[in-house]
């Protein structure tokens, strides 16, 4: 997975095992790319992967909601589309317009015909969840937090995920332990968010 700044003059790798599918393992590599020096490292993978199929292009995404895991694989939990719906004190609030499941593992074992209706099952039941109603989330303004203390603590850029009022914050406890930071994930409130 690729990440980039705003400018697009940071690009950053983020490593997602896919061999085994039971575990989460992701790996942040610590090298800042330039976007010449990110698009040559994407093609040397290809190129060294090709028999394999080399890489695929799957999809754009603002922010990784988070990883969930019913009972086969896990499957990753995006943001494909955004609109922007209000700024406070100068950071933009965004609303999900689109989002997208992607499993994580490359072949779905489909062994077991009662545990993939299973598994089919509760991803039915997850994707009632409508992520384009009522959540919403910033980049730089940590909105689970009142304007008060936001104005008093003047935090802006690392976002603390605090398990009160961020919907997704089980869903992005794996990796946000892993690498230690919250740059791939965004926190999401459900809720109102209204600007006039």
């Amino acid at each position: 997975m690729i990440g980039r700044d705003k400018n697009r003059t940071l690009w950053m790798v983020l490593k997602i095992d896919r061999l085994d599918p039971s575990e989460l393992t992701v790996i942040e590599d610590s090298t800042a790319y330039s976007e010449i020096e990110c698009f040559d490292l994407l093609r040397r993978i290809h190129e060294g992967n090709r028999s394999s199929g080399g890489l695929k292009f799957v999809t754009a995404c603002y922010g990784i909601v988070g990883f969930i895991k019913f009972l086969g694989s896990y499957s990753m939990m995006l943001i494909t589309k955004r609109k922007k719906i209000g700024a406070i004190c100068g950071h933009t609030v965004y609303a999900i317009s689109k989002s997208e499941m992607i499993p994580i593992s490359k072949s779905p074992n489909q062994s077991n015909m009662a545990y993939s209706k299973n598994e089919k099952r509760y991803k039915k039941l997850l994707s009632t969840v409508d992520l384009t109603k009522d959540f919403f989330f910033s980049y730089t303004y940590n909105v689970m937090h009142s304007l008060q203390r936001n104005l008093c603590r003047n935090e802006t850029g690392e976002v603390h995920y605090e398990t009160m009022f961020v919907w997704n914050e089980f869903l992005t406890r794996g990796i946000r332990n892993t690498l230690k930071n919250t740059l791939w994930t965004v926190a999401l409130v459900y809720g109102f968010f209204k600007q006039v």
